[in-house]
């Protein structure tokens, strides 16, 4: 049968129409759209059955939880029909009430996610980190230039930064927590390191200038964004033509407690995966290698990624 006679009846179903409205906006789990909609779990999970065999919608698994969104690159009729259907029940009482709920739960999400940085601040040089190891450190410092502007993205106290503002024109330290952010001004400013300013801001919506730095640095910061693609775009916005962008992160691992332990939204990433997120981003010349194995359980290893914006 033509995909699009199917597309209309899967949107004949009002509960499929909210999901799939709120799919457009966010991945979501279970649980978040039980609670958004109000629902039981066993008629949400039917009706993304229904949608996932529809072809409509795809799903990935983080432990226990499943989580559900669009599926990308949709046939562009099926993607016509969705937004149809979503903008013409946009304005009903239900439709609003999802858009509010949902910007509860992912209002929630990010407090949850500063609540962990909030409680570490001035701990971090102290406690073991998963991944932050002197010698992929000295890794990324072998490719550094002086005397150019640099951007530390989700840059937590600013360790790294610290070190490169001795030599550096400018560095600019962007991270999500409050608390972050004056621990790091405070050593800043004993260090007297006049060149180095912290600002509150997440790594997704840098609230820095296109075109205003020379490199971008996402030191073990990739990995607790929501949206990896959107912080590698974002570096590729604020880098000038012929700025660096390096990624130091582990690489994919089954340690699940590190979500509990370190506050981490993904388990580290496949090599594969950052240099496609480098390149959906218009990065040329990417390159990605493995720079650290640890010796102890569980093991991790840590990825050195990096690539250069070359448009003008």
């Amino acid at each position: 049968m033509n995909a699009s006679w199917d597309t209309l009846k899967v949107l004949s179903d009002p509960t499929r129409v909210r999901l799939l409205a709120l799919l457009r906006r966010e991945e979501l789990s279970v649980a978040e759209l039980q609670e958004i909609l109000g629902m039981a779990q066993s008629r949400i999970s039917s009706q993304l059955a229904l949608l996932r065999q529809a072809d409509l919608v795809t799903d990935r698994r983080e432990g226990k939880k499943a989580f559900y969104s669009l599926r990308p690159l949709l046939d562009a009729r099926q993607h016509t029909l969705i937004l149809a259907a979503c903008e013409s029940v946009a304005e009903l009482p239900e439709l609003i009430e999802d858009r509010e709920n949902l910007d509860r739960v992912l209002a929630r999400r990010r407090l949850q996610s500063e609540a962990y940085f909030n409680l570490i601040a001035g701990k971090l040089g102290k406690n073991y980190c998963p991944g932050r190891s002197w010698e992929a450190i000295g890794h990324l410092a072998l490719r550094l230039a002086p005397r150019i502007t640099i951007a530390d993205l989700g840059a937590g106290e600013g360790m790294i930064s610290q070190l490169l503002a001795r030599r550096a024109e400018r560095v600019w330290c962007i991270d999500n927590s409050p608390r972050m952010v004056e621990v790091g001004t405070e050593l800043a400013a004993k260090n007297g390191l006049a060149n180095l300013t912290y600002k509150l801001g997440d790594i997704e919506a840098v609230p820095l200038p296109e075109r205003s730095v020379d490199l971008a640095i996402l030191s073990q910061a990739l990995h607790h964004a929501m949206h990896p693609q959107r912080a590698v775009d974002e570096a590729y916005r604020i880098l000038r033509p012929g700025g660096l962008l390096l990624i130091l992160d582990l690489k994919e691992h089954g340690f699940e407690k590190a979500r509990e332990l370190y506050g981490d939204v993904w388990l580290g990433f496949k090599e594969s995966s950052l240099h496609s997120f480098l390149k959906r981003a218009g990065f040329q010349q990417v390159d990605v290698v493995t720079v650290s194995r640890e010796t102890a359980e569980p093991y991790f290893e840590t990825l050195l990624a990096n690539g250069t914006k070359v448009d003008s």
